[in-house]
C-alpha cells in the first residue's frame, strides 16, 4: 500500500509540476504530512516532508529540464541569474523551517497556497506589464511566432531571492512564483517561463537539500520510493506542455490549491 501511495504521489506531483512550472512540491508536501499516517502508517513531520519533498525535486526538475533543452525552450541566461540569489535562498529557508512550529507552517502554507491559487487565476485574465526592461530577449515557437520579453538586473535578482527563500521555506520548488511573475511582470512566453522555471528549481532545490541533508530533515527512504515516477512525471509532464494546452489542467490544479489551502489555513486555526 505504501509504495503505491508513493508511485501515484511522485507521478502526479511531478507530471502537474513539470507541466504548469510548479515543480510538485506543492502537492507531495501536503500529500506526505495528510496523507502518510494512513497509507504509510506512522506520522511525517513537516520539516521531513519539506526536506523530502526538495530532494524529490532534483529528480523531477531534471527530468523535465533535459526534455525541455532538447525543444529550446531554457533561457539559460536569464536563468543562471536568478540562480545567483535564488540557490543561497534556498538554503536561509531551508535553514528556518526548522524553527516554524506545525501550526504556524500550516496556517503560513495555506495562506501561501491560497495567494499562488489567486495568482494562477489572475495569469489568465491580467496582462503583462508594458515596461521597457534593460535587457531584452526574443522567442520563436513552433509555429514560427515571435515573442519579446526582458528584465532587468536588481528585479531578476530580488525575485530569485524571494523564490528561493519560499522554496527551501516550504519545500515547494518556487515556480509557483516564478512562473507568473515571469510572464505578467518579465513578459517571458509562458512555454519559456515553465522550462526556465524548472532550470532554476534544479539547481534551487539543490543547494536547498543539501541544508536538510545536513539537518538530519529528508527521509532518503521515501526519496528513493518517490524519485522514479518523479523523473518519469517530470518527462511526461514537459512532453504534454509541448502537445497540449494547459489550460483545462491549470483550472484542476487552481481548484485543488484552493481545497488544501482552505484545509491548511483552518487547520493551522484549530477550527477543523
Amino acid at each position: 500500500m505504501s509504495i503505491l501511495f508513493f508511485t501515484a504521489v511522485g507521478l502526479f506531483a511531478a507530471t502537474f509540476g513539470s507541466l504548469v512550472g510548479l515543480g510538485g512540491g506543492v502537492i507531495i508536501v501536503p500529500a506526505l504530512v495528510y496523507l502518510g499516517p494512513v497509507f504509510v502508517g506512522q506520522s511525517i513531520s513537516v520539516s521531513t516532508a519539506v526536506g523530502t519533498s526538495l530532494a524529490v525535486l532534483i529528480f523531477t526538475a531534471l527530468s523535465s529540464t533535459i526534455t525541455f533543452v532538447k525543444q529550446k525552450r531554457v533561457d539559460f541566461k536569464s536563468g543562471w541569474l536568478f540562480i545567483l540569489t535564488c540557490a543561497p535562498g534556498a538554503m536561509l529557508g531551508s535553514y528556518v523551517t526548522q524553527f516554524v512550529n506545525a501550526d504556524s507552517f500550516q496556517l503560513s502554507f495555506g495562506i501561501f497556497m491560497l495567494f499562488m491559487a489567486i495568482l494562477l487565476i489572475a495569469r489568465g485574465y491580467m496582462k503583462p506589464l508594458n515596461v521597457r526592461w534593460n535587457v531584452n530577449r526574443t522567442y520563436t515557437d513552433g509555429t514560427g511566432k515571435t515573442f519579446e520579453y526582458g528584465y532587468s538586473l536588481l528585479p531578476a535578482l530580488i525575485l530569485g531571492l524571494a523564490v528561493g527563500f519560499i522554496s527551501g521555506l516550504f519545500g515547494i520548488g518556487g515556480g509557483s512564483l516564478f512562473v507568473p511573475a515571469m510572464v505578467l511582470l518579465f513578459r517571458y512566453p509562458p512555454h519559456v517561463a515553465t522550462a526556465t522555471s524548472m532550470f532554476v528549481i534544479l539547481l534551487s532545490s539543490l543547494m536547498g537539500s543539501f541544508t536538510k541533508l545536513s539537518l538530519g530533515q529528508v527521509d532518503l527512504w521515501m526519496v528513493l520510493y518517490l524519485a522514479p515516477t518523479a523523473i518519469i512525471g517530470g518527462w511526461l509532464g514537459a512532453k504534454i506542455a509541448s502537445m497540449l494546452s494547459s489550460d483545462k489542467l491549470l483550472w484542476v490544479l487552481r481548484i485543488s490549491f484552493v481545497i488544501i489551502a482552505a484545509k491548511m489555513i483552518l487547520e493551522g486555526l484549530h477550527i477543523l
